[in-house]
């Protein structure tokens, strides 16, 4: 066999780090679970879309072709969805695993070179999910015998999704390979991917207000692209123009091919430099280090001693020793702090720069409240993706390493150890909880206020079935209704992860757990509040307030969110109701944390000493 081809293949098929992860991987039975479970999704997805699209006995061909094509578009948006869902969970372990010095020193004792052990990491985890796409492509051949699907559409769905998990691959193994990151960085991944997805949709969504077509933040989103190749008529793209600049010819007139080629150059860059530093020590390797000496000035001011030092200045603890150590410990590194305050100081600034925006009227009634739920939206699904985060490693991170086992020696009896995680993960989340819901009141008030004398005033009119209905451009009781569910909803993910961080071997398993059954919840609620909101008279508004995602969208838009009640009645009605409905779920969501609770102190011991000695 030639050199040149030996080399090759074993950068790729015959790589041993990748023949080893492809060989555990198909032999354990959640990666089997997670298949069936991907293909029975998109089965019963298509199957339910052909049954609502084309009812009837006789239909016509046309009609059959616009069936086929509508369920098309749905399937081609879920599988999107279940990628950029499932491809952080399988590169996850890409960070878990190589990032620990341990691992990475007996893998550079070997004979590999940089480039087979970052290559063989990469092919070894894109397998599974590069697996699962190809699965499903006799499916998506399925919907051309309706006609109305071409193929073309059908390929360059898959090479949207292909990209878009090869980019958040490399990215994976670059933190992996950086050496700056731990088992604690799996769930910042996978925070870092939904809010890259949700920010750059609600960035389109404000700078595409009303003009139906593509914007800057298109070819940025796989979501966005997928939408700009399937409906090229309602989100289309700018014609060419030659007096326009490449960049925006690259964005504007061709969103697709950008995003493709953006993630391919940047997972080559990625690529590279994980080549390129991965017998160095990785990024950490590269910054050098410091001793322990006198603490910076900096380090001072924050209350943090220097750098390794074997004190810290005495601190006050609180009654619950255990509340105290959990909101601290979340403060106990000037990188956690720069991150937490930084969110509430930038998340707090373009709340109030959103509201003088709108004041001197740059932006319009629409842009403002474009902008308004994307923002509230994403911010409150950043930190409830945080808060999952802490709670699910919180006891799990104990009995790794070993902390778990001395605080069992203690007087600290169950419920005030629960009880104490509870409260100061609670205690570390509020301010941040703080912005969205701070950037709402300051809306309301100032509509409330009735915009300070606004030239154009803080009322839109909109029409109903004919009639024209007077709304304000956010409800003020917003700033009060909000809280009342968003508060106890965040607790109940609190509360979730505890209970999947006490009874999971491992910090991994009660992480994946904690989402799966979050996101079912918060997913089935929301989606039902929203439609209940649209289509149900007087109880739509009730159920449209149950979730703090669809109250928000019914604050800033009432009318558009709770239409049949406000054609039916009136605007104060669905305004009743959807108050109603924030106070009914904030009180299911408190009654569900209690019960939680006493089944976790009830159990406790029970489950802490079936997992004993687990790490």
């Amino acid at each position: 066999m030639p050199v040149i081809l030996r080399w090759l293949l074993r950068l790729g098929p015959t790589n041993p780090i990748a023949v080893r992860l492809v060989q555990g991987g198909s032999r354990r039975a959640r990666d089997l679970y997670v298949r069936s479970a991907y293909l029975g999704v998109l089965i019963a997805v298509l199957l339910y879309a052909l049954l609502l699209q084309a009812p009837g006995d006789e239909l016509s061909y046309q009609k059959l072709a616009a069936a086929g094509a509508r369920s098309f578009q749905w399937i081609a948006y879920l599988q999107i969805g279940l990628i950029c869902v499932l491809a952080p969970v399988f590169m996850a372990g890409a960070i878990a695993q190589e990032s620990d010095p341990r691992t990475w020193d007996i893998l550079l004792t070997t004979p590999l070179g940089a480039t087979e052990i970052v290559l063989g990491n990469l092919f070894g985890r894109l397998f599974f999910i590069l697996a699962l796409l190809l699965s499903s492509l006799p499916l998506f051949a399925v919907t051309q015998y309706f006609g109305g699907v071409a193929g073309a559409s059908i390929f360059g769905s898959y090479l949207i999704a292909a990209c878009a998990t090869l980019f958040v691959g490399t990215t994976a193994i670059m933190l992996s390979v950086s050496r700056l990151v731990g088992r604690r960085a799996v769930f910042t991944f996978y925070v870092s991917v939904v809010s890259y997805l949700v920010v750059t949709w609600g960035v389109d969504g404000v700078m595409g207000a009303g003009t139906g077509s593509v914007t800057w933040a298109t070819a940025m989103n796989p979501f966005l692209s997928l939408r700009a190749l399937l409906d090229p008529s309602g989100y289309a793209s700018w014609p060419a123009d030659p007096g326009r600049a490449w960049a925006a010819s690259l964005f504007l007139e061709a969103p697709v091919r950008t995003f493709c080629t953006l993630s391919l150059v940047l997972s080559v860059l990625m690529t590279g430099i994980s080549i390129a530093t991965v017998r160095l020590g990785g990024m950490a390797g590269l910054g050098g280090g410091s001793g322990p000496g006198g603490a910076p000035w900096h380090r001072r001011v924050l209350g943090l001693g220097a750098a390794g030092a074997e004190t810290r200045p005495a601190r006050s603890v609180w009654i619950n020793p255990i509340a105290w150590r959990e909101a601290a410990a979340r403060n106990a590194t000037l990188g956690r702090i720069a991150a937490r305050w930084t969110f509430i100081g930038l998340g707090g600034l373009f709340g109030l720069s959103m509201v003088g925006a709108y004041h001197v009227g740059w932006m319009s009634h629409a842009e403002f409240r474009s902008a308004l739920a994307y923002t509230t939206v994403g911010e409150m699904t950043v930190i409830v993706l945080v808060a999952m985060n802490m709670a699910a490693t919180s006891v799990s991170r104990e009995r790794e390493d070993g902390t778990l086992d001395l605080l069992l020696t203690t007087p600290i009896d169950p419920p005030r150890y629960l009880s104490g995680k509870l409260r100061g993960m609670m205690a570390y989340l509020l301010p941040m909880l703080a912005v969205p819901l701070g950037t709402m009141a300051a809306a309301g008030l100032y509509v409330l206020a009735e915009g300070l004398g606004r030239a154009d005033g803080v009322s839109v009119v909109e029409r109903v079935v004919g009639r024209a209905v007077d709304c304000p451009t956010v409800l003020p009781e917003g700033a009060l209704v909000l809280p009342v569910v968003a508060g106890p909803f965040l607790t109940l993910c609190v509360m979730v992860g505890l209970q999947w961080s006490v009874k999971s071997r491992g910090v991994l398993s009660s992480v994946i757990g904690t989402v799966g059954v979050v996101f079912a919840v918060a997913g089935t609620v929301g989606l039902c509040g929203w439609r209940s909101g649209l289509d149900l008279p007087v109880l739509g508004p009730v159920l449209a307030g149950l979730s703090p995602v669809s109250a928000a969208l019914a604050i800033v838009h009432p009318v558009g969110s709770l239409t049949e009640t406000v054609d039916k009645s009136d605007l104060t009605a669905a305004r009743v109701g959807l108050a109603i409905g924030a106070l009914v779920g904030g009180l299911l969501y408190a009654a569900a944390v209690y019960a939680l609770h006493a089944s976790l102190v009830r159990n406790f011991d029970m489950t802490v000493r079936r997992l004993a000695g687990n790490k």
